[in-house]
């Protein structure tokens, strides 16, 4: 379905200099400026904002999607990205304050922030949690260092807990298919996966649908629950929005009527850390993999994820490579509200 604007959007002056961390400190109206800009660039084009800027992109984890639409983006906006691969052609960094660093880690991210704020408009930082300590990791510490010892916009490219680039990319694409977001009937669907995985894309999607006023429903196993903290969030932006938040144990019952069934896996918080244990329980629930079964369940619905996926195991190939599979939209949609968040903010 196409979307129109009614009327041509520019960057908001008060949210220059702004960073992006999560969309939780953005009102459902700036992120709704953000798409309409985004839906803007892909539809109509860009000038060239960035030009004679340049962004600093540090990695500390692997990245297809999010390494290759940012530095595409920056370069179609006019701007330089300098790639940093932390421990590759870098130094390996500290983030915890008042340590000893008699270790491996040879800066800390108090230098190295302030040093690329004298170089750089902005940060991009893309660190996955170690799967160790849920009560650290929740924190985001690598994140937040870099935001408090920063003096430039820090931009989120996945970290511990969050992902909101690749939630904005999600809601765009919802817009795009269906034209209105509010009471779009979503689920959020864990799926069984091999490994423990992060929760960033799960804890960000579910907080933006909240935000944009879905009927939001999260299925998944009991042990697979979401950080309470974190959904007293999304059902307070739900509330404020006009939106309706469920949690349910049975994925059959959750996806009857859905018109978006998004899979992700993520680990459990129960065993966070004690990953051998957690491995029994994850085996019971092998059989969470959407299939064409689970799909004739919902209204005619969508598939989404976030990609990489693997082949059957979160998803058959039947529902991945069909026509009601959103993925590569939804991975195109990375690149455009990635040029409209950089717009925005610098």
């Amino acid at each position: 379905m196409a979307v129109s604007i009614t009327r041509r959007p520019t960057p908001r002056p008060t949210l220059k200099g702004r960073s992006f961390l999560t969309t939780g400190e953005f009102t459902r109206e700036e992120l709704s400026e953000i798409l309409d800009l985004a839906i803007q660039y892909k539809t109509l084009g860009h000038g060239r904002p960035l030009r004679g800027k340049s962004i600093a992109l540090v990695f500390f984890n692997p990245s297809l999607r999010t390494r290759a639409s940012m530095e595409i983006a920056i370069h179609r906006l006019g701007g330089h990205a300098v790639v940093l691969d932390v421990g590759k052609g870098m130094w390996t960094l500290e983030y915890r304050e008042g340590v000893v660093m008699d270790g491996d880690r040879s800066e800390h991210i108090k230098e190295a922030a302030r040093v690329l704020s004298r170089y750089v408009a902005a940060i991009g930082v893309r660190s996955f949690p170690a799967l160790r300590s849920f009560e650290e990791e929740r924190q985001d510490p690598i994140l937040r260092s870099f935001a408090r010892h920063s003096s430039v916009p820090i931009i989120n490219l996945e970290s511990a807990m969050f992902h909101p680039l690749q939630a904005l990319a999600d809601v765009m694409t919802i817009r795009e298919t269906f034209g209105l977001v509010d009471q779009r009937r979503v689920v959020l669907c864990w799926a069984y996966h091999p490994k423990p995985l992060p929760m960033a894309v799960p804890n960000s999607f579910a907080l933006i649908a909240a935000q944009f006023g879905m009927n939001l429903t999260i299925a998944c196993p009991p042990e697979y629950e979401l950080d309470p903290e974190l959904m007293e969030m999304v059902r307070a932006h739900a509330q404020r929005n006009g939106g309706r938040v469920r949690v349910l144990h049975d994925r059959r019952e959750a996806c009857r009527g859905a018109e978006i069934i998004y899979a992700k896996s993520w680990g459990s918080r129960h065993y966070y850390g004690r990953w051998e244990e957690e491995q029994a329980v994850r085996e019971r629930y092998r059989d969470w993999i959407v299939d064409e079964a689970l799909m004739r369940a919902t209204q005619r619905g969508y598939f989404m994820h976030c990609l990489p996926v693997r082949r059957n195991v979160v998803v058959t190939d039947a529902v991945l490579d069909s026509e009601r599979s959103l993925v590569i939209q939804q991975a195109e949609n990375r690149l455009h509200v990635q040029k409209a968040v950089l717009s925005m903010l610098l």
